[in-house]
């Protein structure tokens, strides 16, 4: 009885040391969370959410250049801390939370909207109100601690907007995948959701995942690319390889998709061409 305790202990101690195995000891970033997300970190098989990049600012969880000026660090959240503080991005269907989404980070994030992201021009309907990263440059990066359930070889499924361009992926640091997005969609607000690569896992429990944007956003002012999530799949899953909206829906299907909302004229501000 006097042992029980103290192998308890080491129990608990060792299950917390392999959980935390992958992820690099000087890593100052930690998960997401927010007085409405509080999940921790986000799961592999799972979803991984682009806007739930990890907490810890510039250059620790994410690093984010300039949209107009990729050379130079960026110095605001151009949707949650410019596009969308205008009126007319405050959307029937959504609230503050949408509107100022982590307004003091560099790294630029908005939400889907009903009068530019909900058209038969979509491959594939988002849902309302999906958080997303946008204004896009060479050299941004976002960190990600994720929780992987299984070790093992994942397919990738992006859901995504505008140029195919490549993406990278590393794993604690080290390089695990090079992916293509398949098709141009022709705008920031065309979506498409499409299977772009694979990755490898070697061991479960939490890791640090970075996603790379490396395609020239200048001098061509649409080279970026507009990211909502990534899917990830065991390479044998087969729900990801019968999964018909992988598919580009057609017209027909896109018109049974929420109805945007009337939009006042001064909606129709052209900053949001520049604003992915």
């Amino acid at each position: 009885m006097k042992n029980t305790l103290p192998l308890a202990v080491a129990a608990v101690l060792l299950s917390v040391t392999c959980l935390r195995a992958g992820v690099p000891s000087d890593y100052k970033g930690k998960p997401f969370e927010d007085e409405k997300y509080k999940d921790g970190p986000q799961s592999i098989p799972g979803t991984v959410e682009c806007a739930y990049y990890d907490l810890g600012g510039q250059d620790v969880a994410y690093h984010a250049n300039d949209p107009n000026d990729a050379t130079i660090p960026s110095k605001k959240n151009y949707g949650g801390n410019d596009l969308n503080l205008k009126e007319e991005h405050h959307r029937p269907q959504s609230n503050e939370y949408y509107w100022t989404f982590r307004k003091d980070d560099l790294m630029s994030t908005s939400y889907t909207k009903d009068f530019v992201d909900f058209t038969t021009k979509n491959l594939y309907q988002p849902k309302f109100n999906q958080l997303y990263i946008g204004w896009t440059a060479n050299g941004n990066w976002a960190n990600y601690t994720v929780n992987v359930k299984k070790a093992g070889k994942y397919k990738i499924v992006a859901v995504y907007s505008n140029r195919p361009n490549y993406i990278r992926f590393s794993i604690n640091n080290k390089p695990a995948a090079v992916c293509k997005l398949p098709l141009d969609t022709g705008y920031y607000h065309h979506w498409n959701r499409a299977e772009i690569g694979e990755i490898t896992f070697d061991e479960a429990g939490l890791q640090l995942l970075t996603f790379h944007f490396d395609a020239p956003a200048m001098p061509d002012k649409r080279g970026g690319n507009n990211f909502a999530y990534f899917e990830f799949f065991p390479e044998d899953d087969a729900r990801m390889a019968n999964d018909d909206q992988l598919a580009a829906k057609t017209a027909e299907e896109s018109a049974a998709e929420p109805v945007p909302t009337p939009t006042p004229e001064k909606a129709a501000d052209k900053t949001d061409d520049k604003a992915k």
